[in-house]
């Protein structure tokens, strides 16, 4: 079974990447597993940059297979933001609630037709030998006027996908994997993992 080094230490999101893909025979670690606990500055401008950034550090420090992402938030009414700074909207000791509770205050009186949102996820490999690709999945919806749901972490209490009814956060987590941002980016993850695969048979 192949190890893969995730570069995070959010337990929301490794457990996501962990039971999509449960499927495939990889051995999905943590840093902290890999005894990694260096702080890594995401000083990137966009999406790409940081899971670049995050990934090649830890490769730099085991040399293995290593994957990082970088996800988050866009809102059209708010020009993009939070962006590349999700985790941080509201500070840096911000609670997932907090964060949710900045974004509605932002959007207060806003019209639900203007509320437009997606959620992007940009992942990264770099392998042992320094070779290394990038892709990117997407997920629109909508903000909602207040959370709804208990599954998920993050915005998932606010993000309504209209054609479900419902928020990411009410969703079971087999029916979130196949639409969300992070799902398509693991799949395309993986297809590039298996065409490389191929080429090395």
């Amino acid at each position: 079974m192949r190890k893969f080094i995730v570069a995070t230490r959010n337990k929301g999101k490794l457990y996501e990447i962990k039971e999509i893909l449960s499927d495939f025979p990889y051995d999905v670690v943590s840093m902290e597993e890999a005894g990694i606990s260096n702080e890594i500055d995401e000083y990137g401008n966009t999406f790409e940059e940081n899971a670049m950034i995050k990934a090649n550090e830890v490769w730099k420090l085991t040399g293995g297979t290593v994957m990082a992402d970088d996800s988050g938030l866009e809102v059209e009414y708010l020009n993009g933001a939070p962006g590349v700074y999700s985790s941080r909207f509201g500070g840096e000791n911000a609670t997932d609630e907090d964060r949710n509770k900045k974004l509605l205050d932002l959007l207060k009186d806003v019209p639900f037709e203007k509320r437009k949102a997606r959620f992007v996820c940009v992942i990264a490999v770099i392998y042992p030998d320094g070779t290394s690709f990038t892709v990117k999945g997407a997920c629109e919806g909508y903000i909602a006027c207040a959370p709804e749901g208990n599954n998920g972490f993050g915005y998932d209490p606010l993000f309504y996908m209209p054609e479900f009814g419902m928020t990411t956060a009410q969703m079971n987590p087999c029916e979130k994997h196949k639409i969300s941002h992070r799902g398509k980016a693991l799949r395309m993850m993986v297809d590039e993992l298996k065409k490389r695969e191929n080429e090395t048979l």
